[in-house]
């Protein structure tokens, strides 16, 4: 049987007036900008061919306060699943073309559904978003649409990979879905995400400020921490997405997508020596060591310009899919403080949720001290990176690199907190506090007998680091698996990966811990 010409003829118009959207004067406005239209992002991200469209019919209720009579086609919202290289994703696309991308109950309703395909199905979502806010004509309805957003968004979290790309104004309490994803990937332009903008805050309060300082995306990479990737336009937001999803399972029922090679290169790299300072005072470079250790030097680092005094990120190691955590000495001597905890400790559950195994890089002189870490309650923040190791099922291989003094030794997965193996260079100094605080605690008396002070604190501090601070100190007591070269470490790191990937454990039957939020 043959599609009548006139039924034909009206799926066609039906068609064209919904990929015309709000226009092409809209669209080529947006191109002027730099930006890409909804359904262009799409395309963009899937493989051609791949796209179908869920709901592209869809549209609001005509019979809204101030809607009779407008044409919002697909209500705004462009959604659908289709495969990024290889990978079944489902994603959606704000339209700003449509009534500003506003949010309303049909908008939100496609939404929903899609989360819900991508949950039943065991796909990652993707959200671009580009959207004015709540569609103030459909009142209350907007806001339970948002609500219903934000409880799939929470379902969604931990089971399926949840990626966010702010792409445009993202206002009110539409920012908090995005805040409710795993990563959130911001446009350096064209993009701005807050809670109350400028002008209310100056209506509110009476202080002056701009958008940058209060919604920018270098302040929410860089100061917030809400942002974990800062893209130059949404091309390059969209291949942040690809290479993210490159490293993540499809959901937490699956391994990642390891490549894993039976012929293991566990050659040494003699390399790394170099890359370990004379002094014990001078700063290691940690993201050589990293470059060093996974493959083809490739981390895709998470978070890079918020608490830079530690590094997150995702690699590979003989093929193995890894969560990479390190201090970073070049920053704050690599202390720990609020923001470092935070950002370490939401990286790792992350990891545990979606069966990462974790490599923890260890050099840190102990945790931040001063008044405003005090007040800040770094107890509470630094007791989440002990908590989310300590929760963590997923392999975990810890190296000592230099310095693990105190508390800090045990937040960066010591053996004691669930550590499957823990290396240590020879260069490693485990203690609860270095070897010149000790030394003046210990020995101040004897100290400030002797006639040459200098030399006989440095000789009980010489001391001290061979008797109680030696690596070979620590392993003597069982703490730590063995003392290894450098140029050892890629090689022991790619076994121990490999021989902990079927790693099972068990843990007491509970609805989930209470972490110190």
């Amino acid at each position: 049987m043959t599609l009548p010409p006139k039924l034909a003829r009206l799926l066609e118009e039906r068609r064209a007036a919904i990929l015309l959207a709000g226009g092409a004067d809209k669209l080529e406005q947006r191109h002027k900008k730099g930006q890409l239209g909804a359904r262009e992002r799409l395309e963009t991200l899937f493989q051609q061919g791949t796209y179908q469209e869920f709901g592209a019919h869809v549209t609001h209720d005509a019979h809204a306060f101030g809607m009779e009579g407008k044409s919002l086609p697909s209500d705004g919202v462009v959604t659908g699943t289709g495969f990024v290289d290889g990978q079944h994703v489902a994603a959606f696309s704000q339209d700003f073309t449509v009534c500003a991308g506003t949010l309303g109950k049909a908008h939100a309703n496609k939404i929903v559904r899609l989360m819900n395909f991508a949950l039943a199905q065991g796909i990652p979502l993707v959200a671009f978003k580009d959207s004015g806010g709540a569609r103030i004509q459909e009142g209350v309805d907007a806001l339970s649409g948002y609500g219903e957003v934000f409880y799939a968004n929470v379902l969604l979290s931990g089971v399926v990979p949840q990626i966010a790309a702010v792409l445009g104004p993202c206002a009110g309490g539409a920012a908090y879905s995005p805040a409710l994803m795993d990563f959130i990937v911001m446009t350096r332009r064209n993009a701005q995400m807050f809670i109350t903008g400028p002008e209310v805050i100056k209506a509110v309060i009476g202080h002056e400020t701009t958008m940058d300082e209060v919604g920018g995306a270098e302040m929410h990479a860089a100061v917030s921490g809400n942002v974990h990737f800062l893209a130059e336009d949404d091309a390059h937001a969209i291949a942040i997405i690809r290479s993210l999803l490159s490293y993540l399972p499809a959901n937490n029922t699956e391994d990642p997508p390891h490549r894993l090679d039976p012929g293991l290169d566990l050659s040494h790299d003699d390399a790394i020596d170099a890359l370990i300072p004379d002094q014990a005072n001078e700063p290691l470079d940690m993201p050589a060591v990293i470059r060093r250790i996974v493959d083809d030097g490739e981390l895709l680092e998470v978070h890079a310009s918020f608490a830079r005094n530690i590094i997150v990120g995702l690699a590979r190691i003989g093929g193995v899919v890894v969560g990479i955590v390190a201090n970073q000495p070049q920053v704050m001597a690599g202390a720990l403080d609020i923001n470092a905890s935070d950002k370490a400790s939401r990286f790792i559950r992350f990891c545990n949720a979606f069966n990462i195994p974790l490599v923890t890089l260890v050099d840190v002189p102990g945790f931040l001290p001063g008044v405003e870490q005090e007040r800040g309650a770094i107890i509470r923040h630094g007791a989440k990176l002990l908590f989310a190791y300590a929760s963590c099922t997923v392999p975990k291989i810890t190296l000592v690199l230099r310095k693990a003094y105190g508390g800090s030794y045990l937040a960066m997965c010591s053996q004691e907190m669930g550590a499957d193996m823990v290396f240590a260079w020879p260069t490693a100094e485990i203690a609860v506090m270095g070897a010149d605080a000790a030394v003046k605690l210990l020995y101040r008396r004897e100290i400030e007998q002797a006639e040459d002070r200098a030399e006989k604190a440095a000789e009980y501090a010489a001391a001290y680091r061979a008797e109680f601070a030696s690596p070979y100190a620590s392993a003597a007591r069982g703490y730590i698996t063995d003392v290894i070269q450098p140029a050892e470490t890629r090689a022991a790191l790619r076994l121990a990966l490999r021989k902990t990937l079927a790693k099972r454990e068990r843990r007491p039957a509970k609805k989930h811990g209470n972490i110190p939020l």
